[in-house]
């Protein structure tokens, strides 16, 4: 099963690659098989080793290593390490886009008017306690 979902994430990069060629194959096929193999970029390249990287750490999961024989020294609760891990990927995220808005308004504010600085501040120390806050529900959220 491993195999399989491996084999498959590892064939992501192809998917543009076969739509393409399904759509203009039918008109010229030769040229159509030309264009792909040149348009195979550095992007498609990256993507595969994301994939093979994807592949390797699903294979290293506590997971497989327990079904090949390796002894559990403690029970690990999965649904608190994914919340934990969400709380904190999630707030994260959401912290990053907050303060991606309120910095460029925060410089653009301070630009017009220099003594707005100290207010602009606030607002953008503000969205990246959002961030913070995940983390402190993370920790509440794992076992001790």
């Amino acid at each position: 099963m491993f195999l399989i979902f491996a084999v498959l994430v590892g064939l992501i990069p192809v998917v543009p690659a076969v739509a393409f060629l399904l759509q203009n194959g039918k008109t010229s096929p030769a040229e159509s098989v030309s264009r792909i193999v040149k348009g195979f970029t550095g992007f498609n390249f990256l993507v595969g080793l994301f994939a093979a990287g994807l592949a390797l750490v699903w294979f290293a999961s506590p997971t497989a290593a327990l079904a090949a024989g390796a002894a559990q020294t403690a029970v690990v609760d999965q649904y608190a390490t994914l919340a934990a891990a969400l709380s904190t990927g999630l707030a994260c995220i959401g912290a990053g886009i907050a303060v991606g808005g309120s910095g460029a308004a925060a410089v653009g504010a301070t630009a017009e008017k220099p003594e707005s600085f100290g207010r602009a501040l606030i607002f953008v120390g503000l969205s990246e306690g959002i961030a913070i806050y995940g983390l402190i529900i993370s920790f509440l959220v794992l076992p001790k």
